[in-house]
């Protein structure tokens, strides 16, 4: 798995700007180190879904998402993936480490595990995409917890249906941050329906003046 440097830049706040050798040498170190300590974990189940418009409810269990945005993104889906992704626990201590020696490195390590960590939910993603389209779906793009209205708080849902702790060691802590930290959850629907996704992450957030936004307001659907 190739961890994307242009996104590693793009975390690390340059826009177009050249940088120097020593910044160069010190990206492609941590791009090394993070692919020989990072453990890419994954696991995810597929439910048939209700949406009612405001609420999405997992058929055969009691969990219902509180979310207009949730039901919009979903809105012609029938069945919901739930996935969980994380790089493990290693990937947490060295950054940590450094940012007690060298910052420098600790910022563009943390740039580093970000990338890697969009990359392997990309993946799954992929694989996701190919399972449906053999059953006759196309899905949608990752929605996590956080975008639109759909409440951080559903990081705890999500990991504890998935049995994650158990199954690849992702937990959540009483505020809702995920342990390891370089993880993500997310849904991906499953629709009759062209595919639809989204091509700008960024398009999402709430926060246009985000320094590691993407694409300005008025080009989102280009970028």
């Amino acid at each position: 798995m190739n961890i994307d440097r242009k996104e590693v830049l793009r975390y690390l706040g340059y826009k177009n700007q050249s940088i120097d050798e020593v910044m160069e040498k010190l990206i492609d170190e941590a791009m090394i180190e993070i692919k020989e300590i990072m453990r890419r974990n994954y696991v995810y189940n597929i439910y048939d879904i209700e949406n009612q418009s405001e609420k999405v409810i997992l058929k055969n269990t009691n969990i219902i998402f509180q979310s207009k945005s949730l039901g919009e993104h979903l809105h012609n889906s029938d069945r919901c993936a739930l996935m969980a992704a994380t790089l493990g626990i290693e990937v947490d201590k060295r950054i940590q480490y450094y940012s007690r020696i060298n910052l420098t490195k600790a910022i563009v390590m943390d740039a580093c595990a970000t990338a890697a960590i969009e990359a392997l939910c990309d993946k799954v993603q992929e694989n996701m995409r190919e399972m449906a389209q053999r059953e006759g779906y196309n899905i949608t793009s990752r929605y996590s917890p956080g975008y639109g209205d759909l409440s951080i708080t559903n990081q705890k849902v999500i990991i504890e249906v998935l049995r994650a702790y158990t199954r690849i060691g992702l937990s959540v802590n009483n505020n809702y941050v995920m342990i390891p930290r370089k993880s993500v959850t997310a849904l991906i629907g499953f629709q009759r329906g062209e595919e639809n996704i989204v091509k700008c992450k960024c398009s999402r957030c709430e926060e246009k003046n985000c320094m590691y936004r993407k694409c300005g307001v008025a080009n989102e659907s280009e970028c």
